[in-house]
């Protein structure tokens, strides 16, 4: 089976879309990173070297070095479907990331996004 396009996508080039869509709402790139970080381990260095590198979304994922266990505790829909009946490791993990932005999106506190309250 051909895997999902998305995959070989550069993280990079959706990475504007997500900042895009949170300060919309009045959020910040800041809180976006703050999201991702919390989600895969990178640090804010990391993060900024994975997106200069422009590395697909597959080998994003792949490198994260130190996801958080805690990123199982989202739940939710996302696009029509449950984030966490997803099977596929790798979606699994861009839809949590998915879900997460959204929640930004719609103004949920950060302590509540991160899974800390």
């Amino acid at each position: 089976m051909a895997k999902p396009r998305i995959y070989a996508t550069s993280f990079a080039s959706v990475y504007p879309l997500y900042v895009a869509k949170a300060e919309r709402r009045g959020r910040t790139k800041a809180e976006v990173d703050e999201v991702i970080c919390w989600l895969m381990g990178y640090s804010p260095d990391e993060l900024a070297a994975q997106l200069e590198k422009e590395v697909d979304f597959e080998t994003f994922i792949a490198e994260a070095p130190r996801p958080n266990p805690d990123r199982a505790l989202v739940k939710g829909v996302v696009c029509g479907v449950r984030v966490e009946d997803i099977e596929e490791p790798t979606m699994r993990e861009i839809r949590y990331l998915d879900k997460l932005v959204d929640e930004l999106a719609r103004g949920k506190a950060m302590a509540k996004i991160l899974r800390t309250a």
